[in-house]
């Protein structure tokens, strides 16, 4: 557990540096924008079947018997609006893993483990494929706990997609520069559950208003710590 929270804390600490002003805004905002002009042309149609898909009208029925009606007419606002911030943050995920994610682990890499000589085990098509498999498996999961929304348990399905897209994506591209072929294997077996563990607590960020905004660049920094700490770790056990 101390791995995790060092590695959180020390990514909190490297989202200060003004250099990760323009890493963390840039993702965010490319990603507000387009899901913006998607839902200028698209977004009553599909509003309107996700309505159909969540028991939304159980939910209003039940706040105008309970003379919640202000609440009730808010109802598909608040969804679309949680929707929008949802697509928004993990299209996010997606551009920092694919676009910034070398800067990163090179701003991490020569600060924190200047030893620590790169082998280049991953490469582009790798990573590409990783991100599109944690692309659909997300969605998936995702598509697969919408009834559950309005349950006692509403919130675990989408967390549970968030920990899996954040320990999935982020993994690979965090050591595909340091590790080779060999460690990669090693690794991706090695401490699932704290991988997981940080996934769920990355994921937790996603929730948080405001926090949520630098939840990309954030949840990147913490894997990129994480991993290349447990890469250092497995050369000093096996040299």
């Amino acid at each position: 557990m101390s791995g995790l929270f060092g590695a959180l804390s020390r990514a909190s600490i490297n989202l200060f540096n003004p250099r990760m002003l323009w890493l963390w805004s840039w993702p965010i905002l490319v990603s507000a924008i387009f899901w913006w002009l998607i839902g200028m042309f698209f977004w009553t149609p599909l509003s309107g079947w996700l309505l159909t898909v969540i028991p939304v009208d159980t939910l209003q029925n039940w706040l105008e018997t309970s003379h919640l009606q202000v609440i009730a007419d808010g109802v598909e606002t608040v969804i679309n609006l949680i929707i929008f911030m949802i697509l928004t943050i993990t299209t996010s995920l997606v551009i920092t893993a694919l676009f910034t994610m070398p800067a990163l682990v090179s701003f991490v890499a020569k600060r924190y483990y200047p030893d620590l000589a790169p082998m280049r085990g991953g490469t582009i098509t790798g990573s590409l494929r990783n991100v599109l498999l944690a692309i659909a498996i997300f969605i998936v999961i995702w598509i697969a706990t919408i009834p559950l929304w309005f349950t006692g348990i509403g919130l675990l399905g989408p967390l549970l997609a968030a920990a899996y897209l954040n320990q999935r994506l982020f993994f690979y591209d965090a050591l595909c520069d340091h590790a080779d072929n060999s460690e990669l294997n090693k690794l991706s077996t090695m401490n699932r559950p704290a991988r997981w563990s940080l996934g769920f607590l990355t994921g937790l960020l996603q929730f948080i208003p405001f926090l949520n905004f630098f939840a990309p660049t954030l949840t990147a920094l913490a894997f990129i710590h994480f991993e290349l700490a447990r890469l250092a770790q497995l050369r000093r056990t096996t040299n």
